[in-house]
């Protein structure tokens, strides 16, 4: 019987008022959503203190198109970029380093949550060093085309009691530009985790720099 050790946080319901944030960058210009309003947005630009835009208005060469109360279209050194809260996009220009790297800011409760796409379907993640490996719900393995009842079963012990789980590979997992291949994932019968686990199968193959309230992870292979 494999036992995998899960985070506490896995039967925490995150509530639906949690402030999330997101992170883009092109070029040099580093653009991180703070808040989102119907034609204004609050961001901060190159780590500055957090600014409003109305849609039209431009500061430090980013344009706010559109936004509402879920995503704000901005134009950023030329390129148009979509955002929502609780994603994270790449960081640094993709000429300037031979590995790719995103980087994540904090909430207000010191998580670090935002969106991975598995098998190209787009989830909300939380990063979770106690966890063995990528952990998620039977819902979201099915939502990520994942025929996990072909993958071994197993026990695991929860604040719920023992469940069965499934070990299955996950064949493709993104964070904004980093791509892994073939990880190694649980899938738990039932709603729990809420959110994907981003756990250590992942963790390992990528570096975490941690500075204050953000987190840059850098694929290493």
């Amino acid at each position: 019987m494999l036992s995998v050790r899960l985070h506490p946080l896995l039967f925490i319901t995150l509530p639906t008022s949690l402030l999330l944030c997101s992170l883009a960058a092109v070029a040099n210009t580093k653009v991180n959503i703070v808040g989102l309003f119907s034609n204004k947005a609050v961001m901060i630009i190159n780590d500055g203190k957090p600014r409003t835009l109305s849609v039209g208005q431009t500061v430090d060469g980013v344009k706010l198109i559109a936004a509402d109360s879920s995503s704000a279209t901005l134009l950023i050194e030329g390129k148009t970029r979509k955002l929502g809260m609780g994603q994270a996009a790449s960081v640094a220009d993709s000429t300037a380093s031979s590995n790719p790297s995103v980087t994540l800011y904090a909430n207000a409760q010191g998580h670090f949550v935002s969106e991975c796409k598995i098998n190209g379907v787009p989830l909300k993640f939380l990063i979770d060093t106690g966890a063995t490996t990528v952990a998620l719900n039977s819902g979201d393995a099915k939502f990520a085309n994942i025929d996990y009842k072909k993958g071994e079963p197993v026990l695991v012990g929860t604040a719920n009691g023992v469940v069965t789980a499934y070990r299955v590979t996950i064949a493709n997992l993104k964070i904004g530009n980093i791509t892994l291949n073939q990880v190694e994932g649980s899938v738990l019968e039932g709603g729990s985790p809420s959110v994907v686990l981003m756990g250590m199968s992942a963790l390992k193959r990528m570096e975490m720099k941690h500075q204050d309230i953000s987190m840059t992870l850098t694929k290493k292979y």
